[in-house]
Formats: structure tokens, C-alpha cells, sequence
């Protein structure tokens, strides 16, 4: 079992920059690969980026790569996402989800955090 709790969500101006963080409960930590997911009002939640379980290995979404930066401490148990030029479009409920397998398919993650909200000003 895996309890995941996102932080670090706020209001920013466009161009501006946020740091989330996720933690974990638990010892398997270290054997999940980690994502995040953002939902923006009234469309779908959809995958920005994940990490190998070493971290050595990232992807992200199209529409943020070059922007955000994904990261892991294992010894922390804690996954972080760096999110710089910001847009608006950015705006969304941002989650932390934990799984076995590498995907982008919500379906393949087992345990998600309660989400934090990003709101970029134009």
C-alpha cells in the first residue's frame, strides 16, 4: 500500500515557475515508477510525465517537454515535478500516481494522491 500526498500547487503569472512535490508512505517507494497526471475543468486527466523507479529514465507529455522537469529521491520517498514558463493552459489539478509498470495510461497506476491545483494567470 502507498499513500501519496502532492504539495507545492499555487497561483502564478504566466512565464512563472512552481515546484510540486509528492510524498510517499510506505517501503516500496523505490519499487514504483512514478507520474503525474493533471485535469483541467471539464476535460479529461491526462498523463505530463513519469520516472523510472532509479530515475534514470523520464518521459514526458508533448505539451510540456522542455518546460517541466520530473525528479525522484527514492531516500525521501518523495517525486518532484519542476514546472517552469508556465502558461495558462497549464491550469489544472495536478496528481501524483504511483504504479508498476511504465505507462502513460492512468489505468496502469494503482494509487494517486488527493491532487493539488495549479492556476496560471494570463
Amino acid at each position: 500500500q502507498v499513500q501519496l500526498v502532492e504539495s507545492g500547487g499555487g497561483l502564478v503569472q504566466t512565464g512563472g515557475f512552481l515546484r510540486l512535490s509528492c510524498a510517499a508512505s510506505g517501503r516500496t517507494f523505490s519499487n514504483h515508477v512514478m507520474a503525474w497526471f493533471r485535469q483541467a475543468p471539464g476535460k479529461a486527466r491526462e498523463f505530463v510525465a513519469d520516472i523510472s523507479t532509479d530515475g534514470s529514465t523520464t518521459s514526458y507529455s508533448y505539451s510540456v517537454k522542455g518546460r517541466f522537469t520530473i525528479s525522484r529521491d527514492n531516500a525521501k520517498n518523495t517525486v518532484y515535478l519542476q514546472m517552469n514558463s508556465l502558461k495558462p493552459e497549464d491550469t489544472a489539478i495536478y496528481y501524483c500516481a504511483a504504479g508498476s509498470l511504465w505507462s502513460r495510461q492512468r489505468e496502469q497506476y494503482d494509487y494517486w494522491g488527493q491532487g493539488t491545483q495549479v492556476t496560471v494567470s494570463s
